[in-house]
């Protein structure tokens, strides 16, 4: 594997087995060695910007008013899809680059250290947009200080829904989207390609989003609950006979759709209407979301016939979810619309694949829920859509909240990168317990699964909860048993006993400023996490002095934790800013129906162009900042900023994101963390060490891959800390919450052992 990644000049001799593959096959050499290098990969852009029309809004918003479907048509994203595909059929630039394959490292190469950002969470100068502030020079020149190399937009095309003639606001954080046009309150198109032209400029890259699971309620909903046109086909929505609409519920006024109890569930699956209850219900809320289901109230179509529906929705009732196997595929045809649009007019570099393992969904055997999760069909879409990103020459990483087995099989053939869901839950239950033990369980099975380090997004904070599902060992693995605590426990016990660690640790009475997020995890920032394990009884009681260094102290151990193992490292303004949780008073009304992840979106003033300003543009409370702006971290030596700065600037020299990770091996202290990399330099091996605990570790590194004889030195200074002895091992020395990037170097000849 090593030689072949090095003989990429093309001094690669060809073997006889290359030298007979038939032209329809490519092989897993060919993809390493590209006839057009990948320096000079080729990035297929439109002819002409996408054109919007205008049509005007006259009449009752009704089916039977053809202005108002002329309307509906006019904001389809299927419709834009249409048009923005038909640029590239036919045309040469769709066969430039190879796509069969995923390329995590090449997407790591590309960016390996992502800034992401949240919309309605950033404070800009007065009168500029969001997008104008993610393309300003001078934060551009601070993320290059900084070693910050692709920013993650967040999603900023238009979302929530429509009703009437008007738009209604996102449900979900704007991932509910009806648009491919960008939200007005986030900037124009023009100010996105600008972003983009900053970002290369400075040698980064934007990252977009695309949603292949769900919309809003926007105009494609409502066309299709029209009947019109291959509409309906977007989405798994059922009609309903109006002979048994006596078995739904009725929609409360000013609502345009009812979620269905369990028992009209089951009758619509009898009926032969729906496949049933699925494996599991997200964001389940007793009389708010009993089912992934829900009824819509009658709608008149084009036609004049009134209809009523029920259709499925892995998440809110606002985001009905996308049919990726209806015969005129009209799903598939508006998501990869949305992708061309973002890749090829806009800019963008990379996007993300929001909920992308729930695409396919199948009914199953009598009494048993449908299968709706890993299935065949979401790997079929995800490759899919991988494929279409690669050829044009971008790259996509994928939010999948599933089994490891489930990452692994959609990364061989879908998203080029995923989202670290294993180890993020393991980090901050480390990080609470002091206790390291279920992290290297989460490390190995990640490696035995096939998981490669490198292929995973691992961050600190983003938008959504500390999720702490554990997927892989509540469902998956549950009834596989592990070794935990020197005892044999099966899968789902041991995720019932990490959840319970994290919620004993990080929420309470005695910790009010984090909040449980229905059965997904913990509303809370990493710094709101940290004083929650240092004892912090309310945030107000954190100074600015040595309260507010014990809590960097532990950030820059998370943050060395993520960045120094191969791999995409992200971090968040939430992050950067030290920002804590929002008092529950001032984001009520946003919490009140349960999505208690409000308080850790706090608006933060990123650069300091805003000091006095209380909201965000979009109506975010300010929240306290730790650590402050960028430019005042820069002008600190001591700053969380500055020493982030040193860590990735130790990363990018040695080449930690594209190393290989060999070895996580057992410790000497229950709160020690060591991780064991193979460098491109031969012989070379970077160890991450890591100190989870709240006490000083006098302890021992000891591995298999340590080459007795080998020498150990520090290398943020180059200092030498010593020479691996015959047992494979050294001795180190940790204050606590401590990391260390160590460089190991192969024994001298005379040395060797």
């Amino acid at each position: 594997m090593a030689e072949e990644f090095r003989d990429r000049d093309g001094s690669h001799e060809q073997t006889d087995h290359e030298q007979a593959h038939e032209p329809s096959e490519i092989t897993y050499a060919e993809y390493l060695h590209p006839a057009r290098p990948r320096s000079l990969r080729h990035r297929a852009r439109v002819k002409s910007p996408f054109a919007r029309r205008s049509v005007a809004q006259d009449g009752p918003a009704t089916g039977e008013n053809p202005a108002y479907v002329d309307w509906l048509l006019s904001q389809s994203m299927l419709a834009d899809a249409n048009e923005i595909a038909r640029q590239f059929s036919g045309q040469g630039t769709m066969w430039q680059n190879p796509f069969a394959a995923p390329g995590p490292r090449h997407a790591v190469e590309t960016a390996s250290v992502w800034f992401t950002a949240y919309p309605i969470s950033l404070i800009t100068r007065s009168g500029e947009s969001f997008l104008g502030a993610l393309g300003d020079e001078e934060l551009w020149k601070a993320f290059a200080a900084i070693g910050i190399e692709g920013v993650h937009t967040g999603p900023v095309k238009r979302a929530g829904g429509i009703s009437g003639w008007q738009y209604t606001p996102s449900v979900d954080g704007h991932f509910d989207r009806i648009s491919t046009q960008l939200d007005p309150a986030f900037g124009t198109e023009s100010e996105f390609r600008a972003m983009c032209g900053m970002a290369t400029w400075y040698g980064g890259t934007i990252i977009d989003d695309v949603v292949p699971g769900h919309t809003g309620k926007g105009a494609d909903f409502r066309l299709a609950e029209m009947k019109y046109g291959d509409y309906p086909g977007i989405y798994h929505m059922v009609e309903v006979e109006p002979e048994d609409w006596g078995h739904l519920p009725d929609v409360p006024q000013g609502r345009d759709s009812v979620n269905i109890d369990t028992s009209t569930e089951d009758w619509l699956e009898k009926a032969g209407y729906i496949i049933g209850r699925l494996q599991r219900v997200i964001f389940f809320a007793e009389g708010v979301k009993e089912t992934n289901w829900s009824a819509t109230r009658p709608v008149v179509g084009a036609d004049g016939v009134e209809r009523r529906w029920v259709y499925l929705h892995y998440f809110k009732d606002g985001q009905p979810s996308i049919n990726w196997l209806d015969p005129t595929f009209a799903g598939m045809r508006m998501v990869m619309g949305d992708a061309l649009h973002s890749l090829t007019d806009l800019g963008s570099g990379g996007l993300r694949l929001d909920a992308n393992g729930f695409l396919g969904v199948e009914k199953s055997t009598e009494g048993m829920p449908a299968w709706s999760e890993g299935h065949p069909l979401s790997e079929a879409a995800n490759q899919l859509i991988g494929s279409m990103v690669r050829k044009v020459g971008g790259f996509t990483f994928q939010e999948l909240n599933l089994t490891i087995d489930d990452i692994r099989i959609t990364s061989e053939a879908g998203a080029d990168l995923s989202y670290d869901f294993i180890n993020r839950p393991a980090y901050h239950h480390a990080f609470a317990t002091g206790d390291t033990e279920f992290l290297r369980l989460t490390l190995r099975s990640s490696l035995d699964c096939g998981v490669d380090p490198a292929s995973l997004v691992h961050a600190l904070q983003n938008h959504d909860e500390l999720t702490y599902e554990l997927v892989h060992w509540a469902s998956g693995h549950k009834d596989d048993v592990y070794t935990y605590k020197g005892e044999q426990i099966t899968g789902g016990e041991l995720a019932e006993t990490i959840r319970a660690d994290l919620v004993a640790h990080l929420t309470g009475p005695q910790r009010p400023y984090n909040l449980i997020f229905t059965t997904n995890g913990i509303a809370c920032t990493t710094a709101s996490v940290i004083a929650a394990v240092l004892g912090f009884p309310t945030l107000d009681a954190i100074d600015d002095g040595e309260d507010r260094d014990r809590i960097r102290r532990a950030h820059l151990l998370l943050a060395m934790f993520n960045a120094l193992q191969p791999g995409v490292f992200a971090l968040s303004g939430w992050d950067l800013c030290g920002m804590l949780t929002l008092p529950h008073e001032d984001v009520a009304e946003l919490i009140e129906g349960g999505d208690t992840r409000w308080i850790h979106r706090a608006a933060h003033d990123l650069m300091g162009v805003a000091p006095r300003t209380r909201k965000s543009e979009a109506g975010m409370p300010r929240g306290r900042s730790l650590y402050g702006s960028l430019p005042a971290q820069l002008e600190d030596e001591t700053s969380f900023v500055r020493q982030l700065q040193a860590i990735l600037a130790v990363r990018r020299h040695y080449g930690i994101a594209t190393s290989r990770q060999v070895d996580v091996p057992d410790v000497s202290h229950k709160g020690m963390l060591v991780l064991v990399h193979e460098l491109d330099d031969p012989g070379h091996l970077q160890l991450t060490v890591l100190n989870f605990a709240n006490e000083p570790i006098w302890g021992t590194v000891r591995s298999e891959a340590l080459p007795s004889g080998g020498q150990v030195c520090n290398m943020f200074n180059e200092e030498p800390l010593g020479t691996v002895d015959d047992l494979q091992s050294f001795g180190v020395e940790l204050a606590p919450h401590q990391g260390m990037s160590l460089l190991v170097r192969p024994p001298e000849p005379e040395e060797a052992h």
